[in-house]
């Protein structure tokens, strides 16, 4: 893809989004400061409350309604020996998703929360597979370490298919939605976008993925480093959607596509760990504002992951030394976000209980 087709592409996906409601904002913080408690006494609480009243414009913010949605791919760079686990198990966990019985599941189910699981590249025929959202690509993507991981034809796809599911989920009336993946070998992938977005080094941000020993993760770098080579060498603002391409993976370009969709529709949302952020980073890198509708939900132990929550300037809401992927950490700081827009509905104002405020 060359630069006016990235541009021209990128303005096709990025019309129309505009920044969550400042004035609203505002008016929520006045209300929160009108609570029977002391000033900023709820600490984030407050902040994510006062962002969902930017985010929806009304007096009132209505109870969430929330999916999560899980996009599922293979990677063609796990030929590489990246990952602790064989390329096989993102199609044996979609059908763990499937059946009910993976960590999400759980967390879902326990928090109320739609879950949707989208096949967008696994390498395995999942046609007569019930419950799953069929939106297949093509079967993974290519070895990034040597050409491209999609072609131009295969990206607009995979965002187009984040792209539709936003529409969707906003015409299903979702208020909030949490993005999620499952891909053997993604981290390597997310971790070359971050070296390419921030130009950090390699070093910095590559972890354990699935938890590889430190012989396997100094392969896992230099596996990196070539590929930063092969297509970033002297190269400094590489355009957000030919990084995309080149080291992305289908589950993360369409996640990028309905993160920008989402913004565009006006829904808040949750993102979970590196894979994740990447995807938002890209999104963010493309129109920045889309960075209002983002909450973080947790930070995961991924060194890469900490990189990329301080390039977007996102605080989590949660720390639990998570890595799982799978939106895990995104529908676990689901309930925190509705404990603050309960406070903030329900609380009485200091005039209405009658409570006297502070003098001073």
């Amino acid at each position: 893809m060359n630069d006016d087709q990235a541009f021209t592409l990128q303005q096709a996906l990025t019309r129309g989004i505009i920044s969550p409601s400042e004035e609203w904002r505002d008016r929520a913080r006045k209300r929160l400061d009108q609570l029977t408690k002391p000033l900023g006494s709820l600490g984030r609480l407050e902040e994510l409350a006062a962002q969902m009243a930017a985010i929806r414009q009304r007096e009132e913010i209505t109870p969430l309604r929330k999916a999560v949605y899980v996009f599922a791919a293979d990677h063609g760079v796990t030929v590489e020996g990246v990952s602790a686990y064989p390329r096989a198990v993102t199609h044996q966990m979609v059908l763990n998703f499937l059946r009910g019985g993976a960590a999400i599941n759980v967390l879902a189910r326990l928090h109320h929360v739609d879950l949707h699981v989208v096949d967008v590249g696994v390498d395995a025929d999942l046609a007569d597979a019930t419950g799953l959202l069929h939106r297949k690509v093509c079967r993974g993507t290519r070895n990034m370490i040597g050409e491209a991981a999609m072609t131009d034809e295969q990206l607009t796809a995979a965002l187009q298919v984040g792209i539709q599911l936003a529409g969707e989920a906003a015409a299903a009336g979702y208020s909030v939605i949490a993005i999620g993946e499952m891909g053997i070998g993604n981290t390597t992938s997310a971790t070359a976008i971050t070296c390419a977005l921030t130009h950090c080094d390699a070093v910095l941000a590559t972890g354990s993925g699935t938890g590889i020993d430190t012989k396997a993760r100094a392969h896992k770098i230099e596996v990196i480093e070539t590929t930063l080579e092969h297509h970033f060498a002297g190269h400094i603002n590489v355009p957000p959607l030919e990084i995309l391409r080149r080291v992305g993976g289908l589950e993360i370009a369409a996640m990028t596509g309905m993160v920008l969709a989402a913004a565009r529709c006006g829904i808040a949302i949750m993102i979970d760990g590196f894979i994740s952020t990447a995807a938002a980073a890209l999104a963010v890198a493309m129109e920045p504002n889309v960075q209002g509708y983002l909450m973080a939900g947790h930070r995961s132990e991924e060194p890469g992951h900490r990189i990329l929550l301080s390039h977007l300037s996102l605080t989590p809401i949660l720390s639990l030394e998570m890595r799982l992927g799978e939106s895990t950490g995104a529908v676990l700081a689901m309930p925190v976000l509705e404990s603050a827009i309960s406070l903030y509905n329900q609380m009485a104002t200091f005039a209405s209980a009658g409570v006297s405020e502070a003098s001073v």
